[in-house]
């Protein structure tokens, strides 16, 4: 099953199909607002600015899972990432991570297709253009690593 014929809703709680980012390279991103990797907002807005162009998006999935560090409301969400981050990549509804019954399809289906599931903020998933997983980065690899950006180029540069 392709990443891209999944569906969530918008941090605005609109139904939204991930079919809009077929054909693109993705980057899918847990993120929250009070974490010590939350700076890591920057980076990802920088990547979505600099490769939009080529056919790349960053997505983001605020989670609470870990350390209760995404309590807010989707308001108090986009406020943040907006005033804080200048951020302008798609920020979508609050979902759970960690397995079990409660856990988002998209992230069932990330961690179903490449067996890691992020441990902690800002776990990365690097998704083809055909809506297929290609890599997981956990929290520790921030947007401008070497082997992330290299992962994107090569992904980037794959057939259309």
């Amino acid at each position: 099953m392709s990443f891209y014929s999944l569906s969530t809703r918008t941090l605005d709680g609109k139904q939204t199909a991930l079919t809009e980012f077929s054909g693109k390279v993705t980057l899918a991103v847990n993120v929250a607002s009070a974490c010590g990797k939350t700076p890591q907002y920057a980076g990802l807005q920088a990547l979505h600015t600099e490769l939009a162009p080529r056919g790349f998006a960053v997505l983001g999935f605020p989670c609470n899972d870990f350390g209760g560090q995404e309590p807010g409301s989707p308001e108090q969400i986009a406020t943040f990432c907006e005033s804080r981050y200048g951020v302008r990549f798609p920020i979508f509804e609050k979902i759970v991570v960690k397995a079990g019954a409660a856990q988002s399809p998209i992230y069932s289906q990330l961690s179903t297709a490449l067996g890691k599931l992020p441990t902690w903020n800002f776990g990365k998933y690097l998704i083809g253009r055909d809506g297929v997983p290609i890599a997981f980065f956990d929290s520790n690899v921030t947007p401008d690593d070497p082997a992330l950006r290299q992962a994107i180029e090569t992904a980037l540069q794959q057939s259309r």
